[in-house]
């Protein structure tokens, strides 16, 4: 029978440090370069004949996406992300007070000691690359933003010479081009996927969601596990309910958690926006919610939580939005309801 080995692995954008632990043995600790060849050597000091390796390491973006594909495609490795404030809390708990990278290798390695292991699930290709897409279009669409505060501010000074304006006005006709560019070929990864074109043919459909919007939202939920139910994926977006209360005195006001993905929750701002004006169903739902004493900010977070738990349902049973089904109208509740419902997709 396999023995279970641990490891922690520090990622930094030009090194790794890694901690192993063989069961009955000693620990030891090795650096390696990020880089193929670092990958390569990394995968063999961990594996030992009879053993499997369970590596810890946490979710680090790009510096460290190719070492976790090339550990996830090793028999005798198996491979857990952790969230990053999942690890910080830990070591909160394990009342380490300064941070450095021998420090979190050790905080790591108690992780995977301690806290249960859920293995990594490893996204398709495409998803990773309409992932990737996703995120240079969110990165391009801040950019444009901000020149285009400039170019207002430096419209209204006199000071400015003339020369500062049009290069800001080249500068956001370069990167309209941009996110047309990588929009075309963001749509393009997804027609080439069937899975991922049927859900984008159905995000389309939903009030609110346009084309961009529909991309940047696949992208964050193409990353998920598969397994997940829509509960999760509310966690996942950080849209859960936290309550924050003690005794009979403190009762703090209940706030999202924000523990969750942001970049996932900003995709479904303006859609939300868009359907509590023009989608029936949903501003119905924001409006009752206001009615009751909830703010507006608040009752547009409910509605972007309502729409996750739509997607959730177009996906699972890959049918288009239907506003009926997520929210019923008071004349629509006596009707008979089809097999789609809030209550069966939560």
């Amino acid at each position: 029978m396999n023995k279970h080995d641990l490891c922690g692995i520090e990622v930094s954008a030009a090194h790794l440090l890694a901690g192993l632990e063989r069961e009955g043995g000693s620990g030891t600790r090795r650096e390696f370069p990020n880089t193929p060849q670092g990958h390569q050597a990394l995968v063999n000091w961990l594996l030992a004949p009879g053993r499997t390796v369970r590596v810890v390491m946490e979710a680090t973006g790009l510096y460290g996406l190719d070492l976790a594909l090339r550990l996830d495609a090793e028999t005798g490795i198996e491979l857990m992300i952790a969230n990053p404030r999942a690890v910080r809390h830990f070591a909160h708990a394990l009342m380490k007070r300064s941070k450095n990278d021998p420090i979190d290798v050790g905080v790591l390695l108690e992780f995977a000691r301690r806290m249960p292991f859920r293995p990594w699930v490893r996204p398709s290709p495409a998803a990773l690359a309409l992932h990737a897409l996703a995120h240079r279009l969110e990165s391009l669409t801040e950019m444009r933003a901000a020149e285009k505060n400039r170019l207002h501010a430096a419209k209204l000074s006199l000071a400015l010479p003339a020369a500062v304006v049009r290069d800001l006005q080249r500068s956001l006709r370069s990167l309209e081009r941009a996110l047309v560019r990588i929009t075309r070929q963001a749509v393009e990864v997804i027609r080439q996927d069937p899975g991922l074109n049927l859900r984008y043919q159905l995000l389309l459909s939903a009030c609110g969601i346009a084309p961009t919007s529909a991309v940047q939202i696949l992208a964050q939920l193409a990353m998920l596990a598969p397994d997940l139910d829509v509960r999760q994926w509310v966690a996942q977006a950080g849209l859960d309910p936290r309550q924050y209360s003690s005794g009979s005195s403190v009762h703090k006001k209940t706030r999202i958690s924000k523990t969750g993905n942001r970049h996932l929750r900003r995709a479904l701002y303006m859609p939300a926006l868009v359907a509590i004006r023009h989608e029936p169903h949903l501003r119905a739902f924001y409006q009752r919610l206001v009615a009751r004493g909830k703010t507006k900010m608040q009752a547009l977070v409910a509605v972007m939580r309502k729409l996750l738990h739509g997607i959730f349902g177009m996906f699972k049973h890959q049918q288009p939005f239907d506003g009926s089904r997520l929210c019923p109208l008071p004349d629509e509740i006596s009707r008979p309801q089809p097999s789609f419902s809030t209550t069966e997709a939560a």
